[in-house]
């Protein structure tokens, strides 16, 4: 008799290869058969009644460095079916530290993945210093579902340097061999990879750039090379978007030196809408030689959700505005429907903000309605439904447009604003991308953002849109999106034992109700430590989740079995 039977399902398994109808058997957290046959009894069946059944999904791009040491469930990526999630990357983390740097490290994460510096402050119990250890204290903690961690540049760098290292100095050769050597113990005691950050975009809360931004291709290396003393890890890097088409030169040379896979993020951008096109090719010259070289890739555009009680929006930065942040949300909501205040906003123009962050709040035609409440958001929005486009058909002013938007719903309402990868107005681009051998599904960044992205729904987006929903450009097929972000995720991370439904792999599944699958409006609570807020995203039509063969999800609702466990490095079968 098996530990879990599960029947009658429509088995997508993550290779790719087309669904079959049938049971799937568990013994001991592991998948021991699959076919189209009756299976043998279990001490628990499941009757699939025909859903959807699937691996669970991989999401190797992550942020919850700080939440895993005090959430078990990783909210809201267990909401949507991760049952495995890779963190520390964009070069910021929380390992290694001194005790003199905790707080500056607080305030490095609260600038670049805007996670409130209170809830971090409060949530945060150190039982570390060196990565080990950091691994060390998130083992012992139950939790849902399995996480790994990177090794990431921005603590890395000060933990060796001090204040050299967050001033961007140059680092000495002695100071390069130091941080290869713990880069490698790191990853000989399960580290997953090493992570940084070359985008300008990126700053810490005192507005200086994540450490190694402008590390020198010697301190890079130097690094990286632990990758290949150690055979294993990713070097996972974020892009500075323009002039990546010269960063690629040395990627390629650091991925066929060290064998390991380099990822880096193709975003298209506004400013430079073909560069992803010449990213592609010289990642395919790469493949074409047998070098790991891959592009990570969001699914979707990039969003920033603006709303008056979010980080951002295109009022935040208007004198008259300024009195008003610190209300309280009803306080708030009541001054901006006086007519006068109302008057005096529109009137005025951004303040004080730097060029990229004043185009934010100016770019009216990026601004899409998203929806409130049970609404289904619309993230291929058509460019006619823009704030500026309807200003243009109605006379009216483009910002008087969002001003009302986002006092809906008792001024909770969200606005959407595609910053990267809708150069198109539609997501054309994307789906070649999806379906190129040599990219990566990514940049869900669960747990950041907590003001103004919540795109750790991807998972749930990815199946609702491209396979059953899409009306601006043709779908793609389930077999396909869910491989995207299962098996093919979890190879580039040599987790071998995941991401297939096949015998001798981890149990871990989604079973949905796929015609069903809704994903619904983003939302703020304040559930964080020390009261802080941050954005979620729920969805329906998961019947459950499971994690090697326990039922952690079930209609939504935790069950309270807690499987998870660190992943310590790349995992065989």
């Amino acid at each position: 008799m098996h530990d879990l039977v599960i029947r009658d399902a429509k088995i997508v398994d993550g290779s790719g290869a087309l669904a079959i109808y049938g049971d799937v058997a568990v013994d001991n957290g592991k998948i021991v058969q699959v076919n189209g046959e009756k299976a043998a009894s279990g001490k628990r069946e499941i009757n699939a009644n025909g859903a959807l059944l699937t691996p669970g999904w991989v999401d190797v791009h992550t942020h919850y460095d700080g939440q895993a040491t005090w959430d078990p469930y990783l909210s809201p990526s267990s909401w949507h079916g991760v049952t495995t999630a890779v963190m520390g990357n964009c070069g910021v983390g929380f390992a290694p530290v001194k005790r003199h740097m905790r707080e500056w490290l607080i305030q490095l994460m609260e600038g670049v993945e805007d996670i409130p510096n209170a809830a971090l402050s409060e949530g945060i119990d150190w039982q570390w210093e060196t990565f080990p250890e950091y691994m060390n204290a998130l083992e012992k903690m139950p939790r849902v579902m399995d996480i790994g961690c990177q090794v990431p540049h921005g603590a890395l760098r000060p933990y060796v340097m001090g204040e050299n290292g967050v001033e961007s100095n140059d680092a000495t050769a002695a100071e390069i061999d130091a941080m290869r050597r713990i880069t490698r113990e790191a990853l000989q005691a399960g580290a997953l990879g090493f992570s940084t950050s070359r985008t300008l975009i990126h700053k810490g809360a005192d507005g200086k750039h994540v450490p190694g931004t402008f590390a020198r291709l010697e301190e890079v290396f130097g690094i990286g090379r632990a990758l290949g003393d150690a055979q294993r890890g990713v070097f996972q890097m974020t892009s500075n978007h323009v002039g990546m088409d010269q960063e690629t030169v040395w990627m390629r040379k650091l991925a066929e030196e060290t064998g390991q896979p380099v990822a880096f993020n193709v975003q298209q951008i506004d400013t430079h809408p073909e560069l992803w096109k010449t990213l592609i090719a010289q990642i395919e010259d790469a493949g074409r030689a047998g070098v790991p070289l891959y592009g990570a890739f969001c699914g979707r555009p990039v969003g920033l959700l603006f709303s008056w009680g979010g980080t951002f929006h295109p009022f935040i930065a208007h004198p008259s505005y300024q009195p008003l942040r610190t209300l309280s949300a009803a306080d708030r909501y009541k001054a901006l429907q006086d007519p006068a205040v109302r008057a005096k906003l529109l009137s005025e123009q951004p303040h004080g903000l730097d060029d990229y962050t004043k185009m934010k709040a100016v770019a009216f035609h990026k601004m899409f309605r998203l929806g409130t409440g049970n609404s289904t958001p619309d993230y291929e929005p058509d460019p006619s439904s823009s704030a500026a486009a309807i200003a243009a058909r109605t006379g009216r002013q483009p910002n008087d447009i969002a001003y009302d938007w986002m006092l809906e719903d008792e001024g909770r309402a969200i606005i959407y604003f595609p910053v990267f990868n809708y150069s198109y107005e539609k997501l054309s681009h994307t789906y070649e991308l999806l379906q190129h051998p040599r990219t990566m599904l990514s940049l869900g960044d669960g747990g950041a953002h907590c003001g103004y992205i919540c795109d750790a729904s991807l998972p749930t987006f990815m199946l609702t849109h491209w396979t059953r929903d899409r009306t601006r450009g043709e779908k793609l097929p389930l077999e396909l999106i869910v491989q995207r972000q299962t098996s093919s995720t979890a190879g580039i991370y040599g987790l071998h034992d995941r991401g297939l439904i096949k015998p001798g792999y981890i149990a871990d599944f989604n079973l949905i109700d796929y015609d069903k699958l809704t994903l619904h409006s983003p939302h703020f609570v304040a559930d964080l430590p020390a009261g802080g807020r941050r954005i979620v995203q729920e969805a329906s039509g998961y019947l459950a989740t499971i994690k090697a063969g326990r039922t952690i999800f079930e209609k939504g609702q935790a069950t309270g079995e807690m499987p998870g466990k660190l992943v310590r490095g790349p995992q065989a079968l």
